[in-house]
């Protein structure tokens, strides 16, 4: 038997809690609890004590209307690594979101229940509570929202309805009396959810050593990554979407919680086309079918336009918080990126300059090959320290590929004045 210490955001202040005792570790059946990595300390919830955590912004992302309990964090844990919440019983949150991988899967695109592929990369979990929305298009608000949809998405968990999920636990003995321990009701739908958002919010991940420099240790990150930080607010351009504003540097989540169109999956699709179709498609505003087409279907790749029905927004996607990007990758909404040294390419040739609704921020950056390798050392200088290890090995694994393969790289367009932007079509 063994104690999991977690703490907690309560009120006005950061309390230590104390969980009751856990079971011993042993296989699951369909009666019982799922077995979960315990043992594991990236599946645990986190101290808000890590150097670089923003208090303040940290206890207002806690909504007044689901406040953090030790024992209903305890209870979304057990939900998110049960796969009785898919149809088949293969697939749970942390197929997609896995602790060790840091809380992502590292695939180019999901797969789901029978081998099923959609068309979104996992973004992480970790700091997702900071989101202003969810999802690569932010069709939703809250991580509560959130949980809902992959549940019932046919590529994904495959329930018919959220209410098939909860009767697949309903009749486990250890959640009816949990559920009503925290809710004081039996399973259902609502709470399921509000479990597994509270688990979320537990995954803060600073303490960084880029966390470590700002709080004033020079020594904590390389003069690479020094100087890399400067080219992100200055030549390479990355302020303009991974800060407060233009001028604020961010050094807590890196990102302006907007969407952009930065040139991604232009080539590979006709995104007038599909905007149309997702016109006629899509008129009801429908979270779960908008939903199904960005993760069933090509439409996809028209992003933001989905929700909005914005010219303006056609394939333009949520700007990612940059936080453990190093060990989150492969990058983009598609998964289209292997390497950090392929994404800044990408940026470096302004890629996309002949897509009519690119953001108006791309632009060739003129960077030479040592200010990509700065810029590289910056990014990975985000990598918490639960991930150090996976960090160096990554990083290393990256830059070996990065001197003998190089898709992106275009340097002739990198120093290459911008072109006018074409007009969208008719």
């Amino acid at each position: 038997m063994k104690r999991a210490l977690i703490l907690v955001l309560v009120g006005a202040g950061i309390v230590t809690l104390i969980l009751g005792c856990e079971r011993s570790a042993k296989k699951a059946s369909s009666t019982q609890l799922p077995l979960i990595p315990e043992t594991d300390p990236l599946a645990q919830p986190k101290s808000p004590q890590q150097v670089g955590v923003p208090v303040e912004m940290t206890r207002a992302a806690i909504p007044a209307d689901n406040p953090q309990t030790p024992e209903k964090i305890s209870l979304g844990q057990r939900l998110f690594f049960d796969r009785r919440l898919s149809a088949d019983g293969t697939v749970s949150c942390s197929t997609c979101h896995d602790p060790a991988l840091a809380f992502t899967d590292r695939k180019p695109l999901s797969v789901g229940i029978q081998g099923r592929v959609g068309q979104r990369n996992a973004p992480t979990v970790l700091n997702a509570f900071y989101n202003k929305t969810q999802f690569w298009d932010g069709r939703v608000n809250t991580l509560e929202e959130q949980a809902a949809l992959p549940i019932v998405n046919s590529v994904e968990m495959g329930h018919p309805s959220l209410d098939a999920a909860v009767a697949q636990i309903a009749t486990v003995q250890e959640y009816k009396e949990a559920f009503q321990h925290v809710f004081g009701r039996p399973p259902n739908g609502p709470d399921l959810l509000r479990a597994i958002a509270s688990y979320e919010r537990t995954q803060l991940s600073f303490d960084s050593p880029f966390d470590h420099f700002i709080a004033g240790e020079t020594n904590a990150i390389s003069e690479s990554a020094k100087h890399g930080w400067e080219l992100f607010n200055t030549q390479a351009r990355c302020n303009k979407c991974h800060a407060l504003t233009d001028t604020q540097r961010d050094v807590t989540v890196f990102t302006d919680n907007d969407f952009h169109n930065i040139g991604i999956g232009i080539i590979r699709h006709n995104v007038v086309a599909l905007a149309r179709q997702a016109e006629q498609l899509i008129k009801s505003g429908d979270t779960s079918a908008i939903d199904r087409a960005a993760i069933q279907t090509d439409m996809s790749a028209v992003g933001r336009f989905l929700i909005t029905k914005k010219e303006k927004d056609i394939a333009s996607f949520k700007t990612p918080d940059l936080r453990n990007v190093l060990v989150t990758g492969p990058y983009f909404h598609d998964g289209s990126m292997e390497t950090l040294w392929d994404v800044m390419d990408h940026y470096n040739k302004g890629d996309g300059l002949q897509d009519p609704y690119l953001d108006e921020d791309m632009q060739p950056l003129a960077l030479i090959e040592s200010d990509i390798d700065d810029l590289v050392a910056f990014l990975a200088s985000l990598t918490s320290a639960n991930y150090k290890e996976q960090g160096a090995t990554e990083l290393a694994r990256q830059r070996t590929i990065s001197r003998t393969n190089r898709p992106q790289r275009d340097t002739a367009r990198a120093f290459s004045p911008k072109p006018p932007r074409p007009a969208p079509p008719k």
